[in-house]
């Protein structure tokens, strides 16, 4: 009975230290990310309506967000049409250099 016990016990203690531990979920992909949105936002429609919006969802390219210099560069080259030469360099410089 001894030796039972002790089986079970030792049995026990073994399969615990092989059981796989937990893996944490896997961070998802910007693809993944993008799904779970456009799934989010086609939940009301149906059939050929919902593979259309899908495909353009899935397909779209993320805006590119313009850092304040290149807001300010753009800007200043908008306001400066019309302008050459060193007319137009002078005022770039004074134009970029504004805070």
């Amino acid at each position: 009975m001894k030796n039972v016990f002790a089986l079970v016990a030792a049995f026990t203690l073994c399969s615990a230290a092989w059981a796989a531990p937990e893996a944490a979920p896997a961070p998802k992909s910007a693809q993944q990310s993008k799904m779970v949105t456009c799934n989010a936002d086609a939940k009301e429609m149906k059939g050929d309506e919902r593979k259309a919006f899908m495909k353009t969802c899935l397909s779209a390219k993320p805006e590119k967000k313009m850092t304040p210099q290149q807001e300010k560069m753009k800007t200043c080259n908008a306001d400066a049409s019309g302008k050459k030469g060193d007319e137009r360099k002078a005022f770039m410089k004074t134009c970029l250099s504004a805070k």
